[in-house]
């Protein structure tokens, strides 16, 4: 089939490719689109070299499915073109996930909510996609009250110039100004810009989309997202509090059963998730599994994954087998 890749040239677009090849996606033609001054340049799937085209070319060209990595405002303006012109559009920006038409989805969580009819479905924010696939079996089991995360993500979640800052001022040179303060040898306390309410926008984002994409407005989030001076990999620190209470052997048990999780929990001999080992990897890696000993009923826990693999680029193939799978696409 027809595939476009919506800002093939950028992190998240490369990894899309990637995904892609790596998975075997049935690919009859690839179709990069980018910004203006991109087209022309070359992109290489599975040892061919295709033009990056604008996206009025790439409409034209008729893809079945376009994986949308390009910002926000792109989405906006390009999705429903797409959409218009019979192509399934799965975005990866934060523009379609809140809309009450759109589905947000993690497969593995809710994708039985995508129907034949989803011309534009929103692929979630890299921070809650990974906590959700430790949330969900959890609730289903015991029923969530309260979840308090805090999140140590890595710069490739800003993009190739935060990158680029990171390792110029570890160099010793000065930064492009990516981010407000120096990041290397500091954690900077702001994600996104902050809201009226004193939390940033992706903060909010993991508030809001937990609920939408367990299906439970019950649940109450609260988050702290912190920037992190690590290349690549998001880490989370997170408090869960149930209706029902739990034995951590039961947790543990249950969520070593859950596909596209990992247990990693072996405190004496230093065995529990880190964003080093985590690079590469499609799995949502969990441990330091334990009881909150302040109050009943509440766990704390450790997670990591590579937030451009399941944190984006991976999930977004994932709902793409998924359409495919159902002879949607």
């Amino acid at each position: 089939m027809k595939v476009a890749i919506v800002g093939a040239t950028g992190l998240v677009g490369s990894m899309m490719l990637k995904i892609l090849e790596e998975r075997n996606f049935p690919v009859t033609e690839l179709i990069p689109v980018a910004s203006e001054r991109s087209v022309g340049t070359k992109v290489t799937f599975k040892g061919k070299e295709y033009d990056v085209v604008s996206a009025d070319t790439a409409i034209d060209m008729k893809p079945a499915v376009a994986l949308f990595s390009a910002g926000g405002g792109v989405s906006l303006e390009l999705a429903p073109k797409f959409a218009a012109a019979g192509c399934r559009v799965i975005d990866n920006s934060s523009a379609w996930r809140m809309h009450n038409d759109i589905k947000l989805v993690v497969p593995e969580v809710n994708g039985h909510v995508v129907t034949k009819e989803d011309m534009i479905i929103a692929n979630p924010n890299c921070s809650t996609i990974q906590m959700v696939m430790v949330l969900q079996p959890l609730h289903l089991k015991y029923k969530i009250k309260r979840v308090v995360v805090s999140t140590y993500q890595s710069v490739s979640g800003t993009g190739q110039k935060a990158v680029k800052e990171l390792m110029d001022e570890r160099a010793g040179k000065s930064g492009q100004g990516v981010y407000p303060h120096h990041i290397d040898l500091n954690v900077i306390p702001h994600i996104d810009v902050f809201q009226e309410n004193g939390y940033t926008k992706e903060e909010m984002k993991m508030s809001l989309e937990t609920c939408k994409i367990m299906g439970d407005d019950s649940i109450k989030v609260t988050a702290t997202a912190v920037r992190v001076p690590v290349i690549g990999g998001h880490s989370e620190s997170v408090n869960i509090e149930f209706v029902n209470d739990f034995y951590e052997s039961d947790i543990k048990e249950e969520l070593s059963n859950v596909s596209g999780v990992v247990v990693i929990d072996n405190p004496a001999m230093n065995g529990y998730p880190m964003p080093l080992e985590a690079e590469g990897k499609d799995e949502v890696f969990v441990g330091r599994i334990r009881r909150d000993y302040s109050q009943p009923n509440t766990l704390n826990c450790w997670i990591v994954a590579d937030n451009l693999r399941k944190g984006a680029a991976t999930n977004a193939v994932q709902i793409a087998k998924l359409l495919h799978n159902n002879g949607w696409i």
